[in-house]
This record gives C-alpha cells, structure tokens and sequence, in this order.
C-alpha cells in the first residue's frame, strides 16, 4: 500500500482541521450581478462544487463601498451580502467543507467611476498608472488617489472590523486579510506608493501599523487561529507596485512580527512575473520564509499537481493553493488522489457574469459518465 500523497494527508490550522491540504485560492470571478452585488445561486453551486478541498478561500470579497474597484464583485458590507455569503457557506458546510472569506480593499487600484465621482483612497496621492475597467467593460487609466487622513485610516480599519462580524455572522470558519498584489495595504507597505511622513508611513513599524491595526479588529470577531494573512514579498510591475532594496528586509520584519500572533496561517505567492536578476527582490518566496515563519505556511501561484507535493515534502510549505486548477477541475483533490488528467480552463470566461466557465465544468466522475 502507497503513503498517501503529501497533498492529501490532513491538517490542522490554528482551530480549523482540514481533510487535505488542497486549498482552493481565492479568485476573482465578477459573478455578482445583482443590484446588491450579492451572491447568488452562481456563487453557491460554485463553492460547492469544490467543496472538496481542504479549504476553499473565497474570492476577494469588498469590506465597503469605498473599498471597490472592480465589477461584479460580491462584497461583505450589506444585509444582502451576508444573506448571499450565509447560504453559501450553509452550502459548502453541508458538503463537508471549510470556508474562509477573503477581506479586501482595493485602495488606489480603482476608478472614480465606483466611488460617485469621487476619488478612491490610498495612503498617498501616487497614480498607479495602470488601465482598468469600469462597471460598463470601458477602459480607463487610473488617477491620482485621494491620499488618507488619519481619520479615514481609522474608519477603514474599522470597516474590515466590521467585515469580519460580516463574515462571522454568515458563518464562515475564518477569514484571510487580503495583504497583497498591490492592493491597499500593500500599498502602505511599499515606499513608492506610501510617502507618509507620519505614523502610518516611513519606518518599517509604521508602514505595517495599519496592517496590525487590521488585525486587532478582526479579532474582536474571530480569534487569531481562525485568521489568516495574504502578502506578496516580491510582486513586481504589478498595479503600479515595484520592488525596492529594502521590500525584502520590510517583509523579513513583518513576517517575523507575524510570529507574534497565533494565526491560522501565513499565505504567500511566489513572484508573478520573473525577478531572478533583480538582486533585491528573493525568487523562492517560501524556501526564503519557511526558516522565518513558525507557523503554517501557506504557497501559490503556478503550482501543480507534483510541484505542489514536493514543496510540502521537503517541508518548505504546510499546504498549496491552487487558483486555475480549481476553476476547470472543481474535483481537483479527487482527480489528484486519481492521478487523473486535468480539465484545461478558458479564460475567456475567468470574468464573464454568467455559469459558463463558473458552474459547468465537469467532475472526473461525469466525464466518465459521458464516455
């Protein structure tokens, strides 16, 4: 009899226990049409479909209006939000799952097109300079952000508090803070986006104060071991986002502050694009912060099926989330204890609003049917 693959043996984080360590990433699908952006039925057959994992992490899920920056994105900020999410996760839960919602905030990465006219906020008045789509599919470039007071810096910390009693209330397992990929509180990390000059904004403590700050309110909803944490080290060229010699030494800082908290788990990505002759930036994110973290490490980004084995394996990582792979095999632990071919996906469909490309991919079961 074979050991069972690394992928598949259990886990548990913090006071979660998960079957397998086949994590379903969170992912961006622009499914929420309704006047709400509330989940629907789409959103319930979608997660439950892929229930099988041993965590699914939901797509990025907006803590306030002020937070948006996308189309179609349910959020976690209105009754009908959490009405949306509660069935879901009643949904998932009945299948045997485990659920985290991911709270997100944009920052600078917006239009004014979502916010009235107004400006979206970010720590300083730096544009972005990337072209996004407003809520008609029309390409605009971004503008200078509307840099923060103190006041606004405190109401948003506030709003992901409240997004975690969302959560919370809706009955999700834990919740990820969205710390990564160039969105707002990576902006404050980064010193060409964050030019602050006062306490959110300069020396390592300060570009991170906002993040801690994020943590203490959610945990007035959740405890810490049902919190996880989402960074990016080495994104670069991404939103506007470029590495510098010291984003390196400020993740080495944060990441070790981290140890200070009980999490559930620190999620990291690999790089997105290729830094390998940027001599600051680090090209194997978790074999650099397996030896500074302590506690359940999380990695993705272009992981598959044997990659992901021997990360866990060689002990770099505790578990692997997979985004793609997830949208084109909902199955995806199963098809890996079959060693069975995987299903390719159209990313024509990735940010379509309707079911094809969302709830129509096939089981490895009902393709067998078919043949």
């Amino acid at each position: 009899m074979t050991d069972k693959q690394a992928l598949l043996k259990p886990i548990t984080i913090g006071a979660v226990e998960l079957k397998n360590r086949v994590v379903m990433a969170p992912l961006t699908r622009c499914r929420a049409t309704n006047e709400h952006q509330a989940p629907d039925q789409k959103h319930i057959d979608y997660y439950t479909q892929r229930a099988g994992a041993g965590l699914i992490i939901t797509e990025g899920s907006e803590v306030s209006e002020k937070a948006r920056g996308y189309p179609f994105v349910a959020g976690i900020f209105n009754d009908a939000q959490v009405e949306g999410w509660k069935k879901v996760v009643d949904s998932v839960h009945k299948t045997d799952g485990k659920i985290f919602m991911q709270l997100w905030h944009v920052g600078r990465t917006s239009l004014p097109d979502y916010h009235n006219g107004e400006l979206p906020w970010a720590p300083s008045a730096v544009n972005p300079e990337i072209e996004l789509r407003n809520a008609l599919g029309e390409k605009k470039q971004t503008v200078a952000p509307h840099a923060m007071t103190i006041e606004e810096i405190h109401q948003t910390v506030k709003e992901f508090g409240q997004a975690a009693a969302n959560a919370k209330k809706a009955g999700f397992d834990g919740v990820e803070i969205h710390s990564s990929n160039g969105y707002l509180i990576h902006q404050f990390f980064n010193n060409e986006s964050n030019l602050r000059t006062d306490a959110y904004g300069g020396s390592p403590e300060n570009k991170a104060r906002f993040f801690f700050e994020i943590i203490e309110a959610v945990k007035e909803s959740f405890p810490e071991n049902r919190i996880g944490c989402r960074l990016n080290p080495s994104l670069n060229g991404v939103f506007g986002i470029h590495g510098t010699p010291d984003t390196i030494p400020f993740f080495d800082y944060l990441i070790n502050r981290l140890n200070d908290h009980d999490l559930a788990y620190l999620h990291l990505s690999e790089p997105f694009t290729d830094v390998s002759d940027i001599k600051f930036l680090e090209s194997h994110i978790a074999r650099h912060y397996r030896p500074i973290y302590k506690g359940n490490l999380m990695i993705n980004s272009e992981f598959d099926h044997n990659s992901g084995n021997k990360v866990i394996e060689e002990g770099t990582a505790d578990l692997v989330a997979f985004g793609k792979l997830f949208i084109s095999n909902p199955d995806l632990p199963h098809r890996f204890e079959q060693n069975a071919e995987l299903a390719d996906w159209n990313q024509d469909t990735f940010y379509s609003q309707g079911r094809e490309g969302y709830t129509d991919y096939p089981t490895l079961e009902e393709e067998k049917a078919k043949n």
